[in-house]
């Protein structure tokens, strides 16, 4: 296979993964599916790490993913539970 192959391959993989986190916090449900709200969501979380708030929402949303993460693994496969949202 090309370099350039295996690297559009690396880079498919990694938006699906970016795009399955959005399915996984609920984002796609909340919002009925509605692209414009979920990319005004992501261009708002942007103006936050933009400015002078963005350590506290780092630490915030880090904390809030490895909770997910941790309850996910704890719930295994079969039981996913949606992280409860709030504005950060």
């Amino acid at each position: 296979m090309r370099t350039w192959q295996v690297e559009r391959r690396k880079r498919t993989r990694h938006l699906i993964e970016l795009g399955g986190l959005i399915f996984k916090a609920g984002i796609v449900d909340l919002t009925g599916d509605d692209r414009a709200t979920i990319l005004g969501a992501l261009i708002w979380m942007a103006d936050k790490l933009r400015s002078d708030e963005r350590d506290k929402a780092i630490a915030l949303w880090a904390e809030k993913g490895k909770s997910a993460f941790e309850a996910e693994h704890s719930a295994g496969a079969h039981n996913k539970p949606q992280p409860q949202l709030d504005g950060a």
